[in-house]
């Protein structure tokens, strides 16, 4: 039956060839995975701030922007919301204090304690077809030294046409910390825009779904040019800078603030939207959300001629697709499913067995096909997420 079937949609395809019928779907995405209930950062001692954005709003010490009721990763919840109108530079920011911030100390958070080393993380997603590249302004990591927010450095994530990049910047001229206030630039020295990211961030390609961003700020030993930045998008390492002099000898203030941001220089071409979700900040490395063993996972709508017929999923255990570990069984019009025996088969070193290996990183790919027949191509490896323990 499965043979006379295969025969059947060939046979289809060869007639729509001939008919110059070649138009295929676009090659999904899985949106987002439906999360744990309890994420480990919202009780690790390493979190200085979590935010899912989904239970009363956090006390920033600045704010702006709405919640979003109708658009969360994994599919409930809220997020928050960037919005561009067209010509304008966009609403919508987040800031939080913590340490030796010697400003806001009202509303800062684990005050007293001193951090040089800082990772922060957020999911991004761009509004389906997404136009004009990126807004220059995501998030930054600052040491500010004064009431007057004289800044020693700041680790800008910064957009570069669609892609992201990193450009660090310093106060410090030897051990004494020359800007008088914030975005001090005349006085800034700027330690170099690059490398840009390969992924393209804030295109329309990797519009649609929620993209995890990490960045790692290491502030160098006083006196050497050991400093460390470090950007990662969808769980890879795209750009990274090493042997930064990031603050000179200079040594009485840590890392204390770190900014989301929605400001777009030349403003938006059109009226848009972008989300953010799922915020931490930590002292060591962050990664993706975690997800139950029997993730549920969501994908990005059906785009493509007539309508969704079917669409097929598979994880593997590294990023490039080597070793599969689960692949789905033909589905339907629905766009989601959980993975598990019943809707697929577990392959690989998982073959026989009911559920993902406990905490074990995995990624997605997808393809789906439309009721003219063609199947869009794969997509590529994406949406990483690591299961509970």
């Amino acid at each position: 039956m499965a043979k006379a079937m295969q025969a059947v949609l060939l046979l289809l395809l060869f007639i729509q060839l001939a008919m110059g019928q070649t138009d295929v779907p676009e090659a999904p995405r899985i949106e987002s995975v439906a999360m744990s209930a309890r994420q480990p950062q919202a009780a690790d001692a390493a979190t200085i701030w979590y935010d899912d954005f989904d239970g009363p709003p956090k006390a920033y010490a600045e704010s702006s922007g709405n919640l979003d009721d109708k658009c969360a990763f994994g599919g409930a919840g809220k997020s928050m919301l960037c919005l561009y109108e067209k010509g304008k530079q966009g609403r919508g920011n987040r800031k939080v204090f913590f340490g030796d911030a010697p400003a806001y100390r009202n509303k800062a958070v684990r005050v007293g304690e001193k951090f040089e080393d800082v990772y922060w993380r957020i999911y991004v997603k761009h509004q389906k077809g997404w136009t004009g590249g990126g807004p220059a302004k995501l998030s930054r990591a600052t040491s500010i030294v004064s009431e007057t927010w004289a800044q020693a450095m700041i680790a800008h994530v910064w957009s570069s046409g669609e892609a992201l990049t990193l450009d660090p910047a310093s106060g410090v001229v030897g051990g004494q910390v020359v800007t008088t206030k914030y975005n001090d630039f005349d006085k800034l020295h700027w330690l170099g825009n690059k490398p840009v990211s390969k992924f393209k961030f804030s295109s329309a390609e990797e519009s649609g779904w929620w993209v995890v961003v990490e960045a790692r700020a290491k502030l160098n030993t006083p006196g050497r040019a050991d400093g460390e930045f470090q950007l990662w998008i969808d769980g890879r390492l795209e750009s990274e800078r090493k042997k930064l002099n990031w603050r000179g000898s200079y040594a009485a203030h840590g890392i204390n603030a770190v900014f989301l941001e929605a400001y777009w220089n030349a403003g938006s071409p059109v009226t848009q939207s972008r989300w953010y979700d799922n915020f931490v900040i930590s002292t060591k490395p962050i990664g993706p959300v975690t997800a139950p063993r029997n993730p549920v996972l969501l994908k990005t709508p059906f785009v493509g001629p007539g309508a969704q017929a079917a669409w097929e999923v598979e994880l593997a255990a590294d990023p490039d697709g080597a070793a599969v570990v689960w692949r789905s069984s033909g589905l339907g019009d629905e766009t989601r499913v959980r993975v598990e025996p019943a809707h697929g088969a577990f392959a690989g070193p998982l073959a026989g067995k009911t559920a993902l290996a406990p905490g074990a990183t995995y990624w997605c790919r997808a393809r789906q096909q439309g009721s003219t027949f063609p199947w869009s191509p794969w997509s590529g490896w994406h949406q990483a997420f690591v299961t509970e323990q």
